[in-house]
This record gives C-alpha cells, sequence and structure tokens, in this order.
C-alpha cells in the first residue's frame, strides 16, 4: 500500500516531499501495528487486567496455563459463548481462569500469552494473598 502510495505522488509533487510524506506513513503504519497487537495483562494484589478488562482478585478462581493444543481445543470446539477472550492468533499459548461470581455469567477468561506458567504463578500468588487464613 505505501509503495502504491509512493508511485502516485512521485508523479504528482516534487520528489523530496514524496519521500518525506511516505517515511511519515511508515512511521506512522509502524506505530499503529505495534499499538494494535499489544494487549496488556497486568496482575496485582487487587485485580486482574486483560487489555481493557479488570476483575477483581477476590472473583478469581482456579487458573490453567494450556499448551497449544489446549488452547486450539479451548478456543475453538469447546468455548464457551459467555466466556470472555483475549486473544491474539499470533500467540498460540494462554490461561484460562475460572470466575467465582454468581452474579457474573462469564465462566471463565481465556487469555492468550507467551509465557502461561508465569501468569499462573502470579495468579496463584494473589489467590494465596486474597483467601482467608486457615485455622
Amino acid at each position: 500500500m505505501l509503495a502504491s502510495f509512493w508511485l502516485a505522488m512521485i508523479v504528482a509533487v516534487p520528489e523530496s516531499l514524496t519521500w518525506g510524506i511516505t517515511a511519515t506513513l511508515v512511521l506512522v503504519s509502524a506505530m499503529m501495528l505495534r499499538t494494535y497487537g499489544s494487549a496488556t495483562i497486568k496482575v496485582d494484589d487487587s485485580s486482574l487486567q486483560a487489555g481493557r478488562a479488570r476483575i477483581a482478585s477476590h472473583y478469581l478462581g482456579a487458573a490453567q496455563a494450556l499448551d497449544v493444543r489446549e488452547m486450539r481445543a479451548a478456543s475453538g470446539h469447546e468455548a464457551d459463548a459467555r466466556a470472555y477472550l483475549l486473544l491474539r492468533p499470533y500467540i498460540r499459548t494462554g490461561v484460562r481462569i475460572w470466575i467465582n461470581d454468581a452474579h457474573d455469567p462469564t465462566p471463565y477468561w481465556l487469555i492468550s500469552s507467551r509465557r502461561p506458567e508465569l501468569l499462573v504463578a502470579a495468579l496463584d500468588a494473589v489467590a494465596r494473598e486474597c483467601s482467608p487464613p486457615s485455622r
């Protein structure tokens, strides 16, 4: 697309202006592509944030790291239409997090992650902090 734009511009305007406009478009396109695929996953002691969605820690249930095969099944034929999905097609592994809220129709969150074991460990650490002490 950018090459076609450059070709159309080079005929109509001076060469230096064409290169300047094309360089600007390349930078803007690169920034847009970078932000498009940069969904953020944050875990702290009060909540889990996945993309734009956020849920309080005390509603989080068990978390399960999924390998490539399990992730494909969980996001395909085993998927629940009520689940919250943060899937990125270029990341093939992920985490399923069950939701413990009787008022929330969402049974689980399915989040693609390059490091699912690390995310599960962080969620388990938060779960230990949120759980009441045993007697």
